[in-house]
């Protein structure tokens, strides 16, 4: 019988996945041995910090990733950092293969003068902030002001704006970060505009995110009923629309005709608005739109323009990811040739393909890469494995010490009515998961 090491950075969806595809794929004759090394306290990426806090049935896949955990071969080496604690030429030499699922967690810049201006964020920074990843702790954010702008036409973008527009009453039992949640309460923030470059049939929005829209209760929501209309009309033009677009459309339709009850705070969303410029001195006080138009399969500027007078401007237009020493990068992505990287080491997830697709894509892509790692194992190099690399005494969390963590989080939620209240700092973490 034949043991590989296989070392997986990264314990978000991808790794596990990737844990997960390695594990279906043993046999009698041959068996893996697998660590997954992630740089934070906590496992599961963005299922922790990065699904929206009142989606709490996406977050139910933990629950697949922790009987992945529970298998023999599974190890978890997580509070170790990938160029600080080790390199990866480190980890290439000890384990038969190595696959990174690092993500991406870079915000795209949108590349606008005033971009920098106070105020002007990416959903890269305030996303994790309002999930309580222990990195943003010090974020700072101004909600003293009405009007909001998110840029963006996909989920990410939505989440923003739902996060900002709804009643922080409606997020009470959730597990939104107690900082963040102090602050929501605190907002002054009315009227959220959802701008895009594109038209609704182009929209990357999906079909259920825009369906709950109408469950709203405190936050009317403004579609332009005849802008959708006219997009089903391009869309069916060229014959019949796919199904993705379909259903969009079908939901923006039900979203834009539902009647609207003056309420105090409201979701707007505005197609074929590319931004310009970001306008203000010291903060943001507004942003310049130009005016786009279709025609075929073009996106055509009009030449007009609009200015948004606004207090803040979230960009939410993609994610790149971080370049690190031992592999090259293009594009915000991993080089690589379908996940292979070199013949010993792959790549799966965000960092692969970019920021597309939702959890349970990173599963058909971590099947298609193991299936590539397989096909390039030698012999097992039976070569040691991350603790020969370790420095003694390194503050390590394991399975056991994550599930220490994982335990106290969600007895601290039970006592006020959430799933969990989330440890925010690395030191709080650690001193969850001793007691």
């Amino acid at each position: 019988m034949k043991t590989y090491s296989i070392a997986i950075i990264g314990a978000g969806p991808s790794g596990y996945f990737a844990a997960q595809a390695l594990q279906n794929l043993e046999t009698e004759d041959q068996k893996y041995s697998i660590d997954l090394i992630e740089r934070l306290p906590t496992p599961w990426g963005l299922v922790r910090s990065g699904v929206a806090p009142d989606h709490p049935k996406i977050k139910s896949v933990s629950k697949v990733f922790e009987k992945i955990a529970s298998e023999p071969n599974f190890r978890l080496f997580a509070n170790v950092e990938l160029g600080k604690d080790f390199k990866l030429s480190d980890l290439q030499e000890k384990y038969d293969a190595v696959v990174l699922c690092t993500g991406s967690s870079i915000g795209k810049k949108l590349g606008l003068p005033g971009e920098d201006l106070k105020n002007s964020i990416s959903a890269a920074d305030f996303v994790p902030w309002y999930n309580g990843h222990p990195d943003f702790e010090n974020f700072e954010i101004d909600l003293s002001g009405k009007v909001a702008v998110v840029i963006g036409a996909g989920n990410v973008a939505m989440d923003c704006a739902r996060m900002l527009a709804v009643d922080p009453k409606e997020l009470d039992e959730t597990d939104t970060a107690e900082r963040a949640m102090a602050k929501l309460h605190k907002s002054s923030i009315r009227k959220v505009y959802i701008a895009g470059r594109r038209g609704p049939e182009h929209a990357a929005f999906t079909a259920p995110e825009l369906r709950e829209l109408v469950h709203l209760e405190h936050t009317d929501v403004y579609f332009n009923g005849e802008e959708i209309s006219a997009a089903i009309k391009r869309a069916s033009a060229s014959g019949e629309i796919d199904k993705h677009t379909a259903s969009n459309l079908e939901a923006m339709k039900t979203v834009a005709e539902k009647e609207k009850n003056n309420l105090e705070r409201s979701m707007e969303f505005l197609f074929l608005h590319a931004p310009k410029e970001i306008l203000g001195s010291a903060r943001v006080e507004g942003i310049v739109f130009g005016i786009n138009e279709v025609q075929g399969d073009k996106i055509v500027d009009t030449g007009k323009t609009v200015t948004i007078p606004c207090d803040l401007v979230i960009s939410a237009v993609g994610y790149e990811s971080l370049p690190y020493e031992g592999v090259s990068f293009e594009k915000g992505k991993i080089k690589n040739a379908d996940g292979r990287v070199n013949k010993s080491t792959y790549v799966v997830g965000w960092a692969k393909r970019g920021p597309s697709g939702v959890i349970g894509t990173n599963k058909s892509d971590a099947s298609d890469v193991v299936a590539l790692l397989l096909e390039d194992l030698v012999e097992p190099k039976n070569s040691g494995d991350i603790t020969d690399l370790l420095k003694s005494g390194h503050e390590l969390v394991d399975q056991a010490y994550w599930s220490r963590i994982n335990a106290a989080e969600i007895k601290s939620g039970e006592a006020v009515g959430k799933p969990r209240v989330k440890a925010t700092t690395f030191e709080a973490l650690l001193a969850l998961g001793k007691n």
